[in-house]
């Protein structure tokens, strides 16, 4: 009778049974199950140990550091060894897409625990219902800039007086609403104590701004911390820095943590892309658990937004964005090409040039002046094609420059002709060859001369972002799936573009008109400078055309130029509508123009 060969490394196994070593195991486990099951007085024979398996979901971070305390709570009672299978998805399978139109769990459980806050507010004010008849209410924060960021506050702090905080359940912001809503969420449970709160957010506001030896310190940061840079990291330190008055390092799901008394925080961007074209799905929003589309339902752990994936897997992990960058692709709106030109000009290029040439012995015999010479003058030549005016002078300056510096050799660069020799050359298209022009001396510098020392090789990409106008750059989570639920469009290429939402629709009602959130109250803070009726009409517009419940916005002839200070719009099986503008003849004294009325 032949002896079972034992089975080698790499052989396959079809069959439905317990790997051997698997078996050993269970039945050595089973003995410790047993003995610890006697310490706790559970009688039982050998043979029926009940086989008890412990699962960890996915979650990340906060999964792994959950999972170690679970086990440890479980070491204490002395339940661990009744244990005998212990499984887990990675603490971040978290990194698997969810193509869904339902709540995330944790939402879920949060939004059962503040309708109880809720329910209490509503008693105190003897306001009776049960408690599957509390009311969803969400407050939104229009953009505005730091007239948004201060006027939210302000609103915070007057519901709060009013005993009416508690009531809300969601707070979605966009543009510099968001800047309130970081600062606040930095404070843990800061709606118990909003005054205090208020009083340090004013403190720093008025305080001295970011030096320029941090703000450079977190460019090197994110230019060599991820594998997409765009303009959104440069927004990030040039503006958002100069008006939050700091550097904030944390992240969303962490900031969350420390919250639990406070409503569900809801930023909201847009996919630039679905925005251009028209099609898929441009509304996104970032929570402290997902990021993704809100329209569409399909979603990503929060803690791996950024990250690249193929086929719904991630398969290279990008660390996760801090809340300054979040602020800054939520505020792009303000950006404007001729004062980042400017900035870039006046500013980054004298900084970086000081930063350079204390480097400049490391260098070899890289003509560090004549290098920044260029890019002042390629700075120069972009502002000269915004403003029209002639650029040859600057163009011809460039070619000499670069001639010296390459010992002669021949430069292959888009020619500018068109836009000298025509001034009828219409502004766009002046505009394209310009683009590619910076392009191509950007790249001559880094691909034939090979200059890539810091910072002179983050110049050039900030150069090549502003030339394609590249902002919010990050992979694309759901490249490559194939379901049927999500539109094409947003399958299709490896990265995706966030932008301000203020760019589509000044307020972001999209975030919480999503059906699964159930919102019966929706209280508009709108901070815009112009029509104080646009946001509210353009989401009626649009939720006509995608059928989701919204009232009738009706204004009335008169108000339109002379708004009241709130508006209650409301139908059947909708929500209900507080519409309140910033700029209304009360706040305003009766005399409102929109030109004249206070930042």
């Amino acid at each position: 009778m032949s002896e079972t060969k034992p089975q080698k490394r790499g052989e396959v196994r079809i069959k439905p049974l317990l790997n051997g070593s698997e078996q050993e195991f269970i039945a050595s486990r089973r003995n410790i199950v047993f003995q610890t099951l006697e310490k706790l007085q559970i009688q039982c024979s050998q043979d029926e140990v009940p086989n008890i398996a412990l699962l960890g979901s996915g979650g990340g971070q906060r999964a792994m550091v959950g999972l170690l305390g679970s086990l440890v709570q479980l070491d204490k009672a002395g339940l661990l060894d009744c244990i005998l299978y212990l499984s887990g998805v990675s603490g971040s399978t978290c990194g698997e897409v969810r193509i869904k139109h339902s709540l995330n769990k944790n939402e879920e459980e949060f939004v059962a625990r503040r309708r109880n806050t809720v329910l209490q507010c509503l008693q105190k004010f003897k306001i009776r219902c049960s408690q599957n008849a509390v009311p969803n209410i969400a407050l939104l924060g229009s953009g505005g800039g730091q007239r948004a960021m201060v006027g939210l506050l302000g609103s915070l702090v007057e519901l709060n007086k009013a005993g009416l905080l508690d009531c809300i359940l969601y707070l979605s912001g966009i543009s510099g609403s968001t800047w309130c809503m970081a600062s606040l969420y930095q404070e843990p449970d800061w709606s118990t104590k909003l005054e205090t709160v208020k009083d340090k957010i004013i403190k720093r506001l008025s305080g001295p701004g970011v030096s320029w030896v941090d703000v450079l310190a977190k460019l090197y940061k994110y230019y060599y911390g991820k594998d997409l840079f765009s303009l959104t990291d440069i927004w990030a330190v040039m503006l958002v820095t100069s008006y939050v008055k700091e550097i904030d390092e944390r992240t969303l799901t962490n900031q969350w943590k420390q919250q639990s008394k406070d409503p569900f925080p809801i930023y909201a961007v847009i996919d630039k892309h679905c925005k251009q074209r028209e099609e898929g799905d441009p509304w996104f929003e970032v929570s402290p658990h997902e990021a993704g589309y809100s329209l569409t339902g399909a979603f990503v752990d929060a803690s791996n937004f950024g990250s690249q994936f193929d086929k719904g897997s991630k398969k290279n992990h990008q660390d996760v964005f801090d809340m300054l960058y979040l602020q800054a692709v939520c505020s792009s709106t303000l950006a404007d090409e001729v004062e980042i030109w400017k900035w870039i000009k006046d500013f980054l290029l004298s900084k970086m040039k000081t930063a350079s040439q204390k480097r400049e012995q490391d260098l070899n015999t890289t003509p560090v002046d004549d290098c920044y010479q260029v890019l002042m003058n390629l700075a120069d030549m972009n502002l000269a094609v915004l403003k029209g005016t002639d650029p040859s002078t600057l163009e011809q300056s460039i070619r000499t420059k670069i001639t010296d510096i390459s010992g002669g050799q021949r430069q292959l660069f888009c020619q500018v002709e068109k836009i000298k020799a025509d001034k009828t050359t219409d502004k766009k298209a002046a505009k394209l060859v310009m683009s590619q022009y910076t392009m191509d001396v950007c790249n001559y510098f880094s691909l034939e001369l090979k200059l890539s020392f810091w910072p002179f090789d983050l110049l050039m990409s900030i150069f090549k972002c502003i030339a394609e106008w590249t902002w919010g750059r990050n992979y694309n989570f759901l490249h490559n799936m194939t379901d049927e639920a999500v539109p094409t469009a947003l399958l299709q290429n490896e990265t995706r573009d966030y932008i301000d939402a203020g760019l589509l629709n000044n307020s972001p009602y999209f975030s919480v008109l999503r059906d699964e959130r159930d919102i019966d109250v929706i209280i508009s803070l709108d901070f815009s400078e112009s029509d104080p009726f646009l946001t509210v009409k353009e989401t009626a517009k649009t939720c006509r055309k995608l059928n989701i419940p919204f009232p009738e916005v009706s204004i009335p002839s008169e108000d339109e130029k002379k708004p009241k200070d709130f508006y209650v719009f409301k139908g059947k099986n909708v929500p209900t509508v507080i519409h309140i503008p910033l700029f209304n003849v009360v706040n305003c004294g009766g005399k409102l123009t929109f030109s004249s009325c206070p930042e």
